[in-house]
């Protein structure tokens, strides 16, 4: 019988990793189930996962590979994060009327016409007949389910609240989406400007200079020193352009893979939280993306230590999340959650207080809740400034330079006609 290698919770909530045989998936859930632990993920040691190479039998279904993970689909389908949000608005839509999940996943595979939604449902459905939770088949699509996502919707069925925690997840996702689309829609001002200004410097640059310049030669008189520098600009752009651009080019990618690297991006990330202006907009992204999952994760039932746990991995800085990870040990060792975010230097004094309230009167939720709204107003306040600023600066910077342009040219003409006429 093939042997299968599993991570489940106990009933205390401690995760436990092992190996068990079992004639096939099936038997070993059961036997999981029998032992009272809900298993996380079951892979079967023997298999190596291979795509199929027709449709499963049962509708709207993909077979999925027997070591965990989801076989490739027939097609050019590629799952992605952004398919989480929909999906799960699909199943609420669903089980709000009355169905199981697994039936709603069933229903999904059938009838769904999108194909990354198709290739999806028919996955999790393929795991789900086969004995497997909603939980643990979602778990075999990192790249569509988050950890925070799947424990959540594990705590769900373990408490037969999975509906709420349906509804708790989606309006947290609609919340994240929005702040994405605010983030691009305020951004997309500045790159159109930057964009524009940099056509028309161009343009000058390597179309109009040169004419001017042989018009110029052809006066024989002596230019000012403001056109003799906007075309010893134009003639470098021309000659060694490329050159610089190259190394640019090649910069940015030297810096990339420097980044890439451990120690390069704790570095780096240091260095964004220390900018004057945009320091503190990445301290209120950590705070908004700490207090908003950490509230979603305590509100459906996730013990306060892996809460903590999940939620510092949810932390993009490095430095913040060496000083947040530093905080949950203090919890875990008993200290208040305000005083130990005191010590991360992220969180408002005023805010800690909100904190230090809520945790008195056993009303911690509410507090990280209300913590996240006004750091998302805080957010929403400093794009908009950002954008202004950056808008002004760069249409400020265009007209200067146009003005410097007109300058020279008008300035060169005036001093040919000057010379002609002696």
């Amino acid at each position: 019988m093939p042997t299968f290698a599993y991570s489940a919770r106990t009933k205390d909530g401690q995760t436990v990793q092992a190996e068990l045989t079992a004639s096939g998936r099936r038997e070993a859930l059961r036997a999981l189930s029998s032992r009272g632990l809900t298993p996380i993920n079951l892979n079967e040691q023997s298999l190596v996962a291979v795509a199929p190479k027709t449709p499963a039998a049962r509708s709207g279904s993909r077979a999925v590979a027997a070591a965990g993970t989801p076989a490739a689909a027939t097609g050019a389908v590629k799952l992605r994060r952004k398919h989480q949000l929909e999906f799960l608005e699909s199943l609420h839509d669903l089980t709000s009327g009355g169905l199981s999940a697994g039936e709603a996943v069933r229903m999904l595979a059938a009838r769904v016409k999108d194909p990354a939604m198709r290739e999806l449902s028919g996955g999790l459905w393929e795991r789900i007949s086969e004995g497997s939770t909603l939980s643990g088949a979602m778990r075999a699509y990192p790249q569509v389910f988050s950890e925070n996502t799947v424990n959540l919707v594990q705590a769900g069925e373990a408490t037969g609240n999975l509906n709420e925690v349906f509804i708790r997840i989606n309006a947290y996702l609609t919340e994240q989406r929005e702040l994405q689309r605010t983030v691009a829609a305020s951004l997309a001002y500045p790159v159109f400007l930057a964009l524009v200004a940099g056509g028309v410097v161009l343009f000058f640059l390597f179309f109009l200079l040169p004419r001017l310049e042989g018009l110029f030669k052809s006066l024989k008189g002596e230019m000012p020193t403001s056109t003799k520098l906007l075309i010893g600009l134009s003639n470098f752009a021309l000659h060694w352009g490329w050159l610089v651009i190259i190394v640019v080019v090649f910069g940015a990618l030297a810096a990339w893979r420097w980044r890439c690297t451990d120690e390069g991006r704790k570095t780096s990330d240091g260095w964004l939280v220390r900018l004057p202006v945009f320091g503190p907009f990445f301290v209120a992204r950590t705070v908004l993306a700490f207090t908003q999952n950490l509230s979603v994760l305590l509100e459906n039932g996730i013990t306060t230590a892996d809460a903590l746990r999940m939620t510092e991995k949810q932390v993009g800085n490095r430095v913040h999340r060496a000083a947040f990870t530093e905080a949950t040990d203090h919890v875990l060792e008993g200290e208040a959650l305000s005083k130990a975010l005191a010590r991360t230097g992220c969180f408002p004094d005023l805010v800690l207080d909100q904190l230090a309230v809520g945790e008195t009167n056993g009303n911690l939720v509410p507090g990280l809740r209300k913590v996240a709204n006004g750091f998302q107003r805080m957010l929403s306040t400093q794009l908009k400034l950002f954008t202004s600023v950056i808008g002004s600066a760069v249409l400020l910077a265009v007209f200067a330079f146009v003005g410097f342009i007109a300058y020279a040219i008008v300035q060169a003409v005036f001093s040919m006609s000057a010379a002609i006429k002696m």
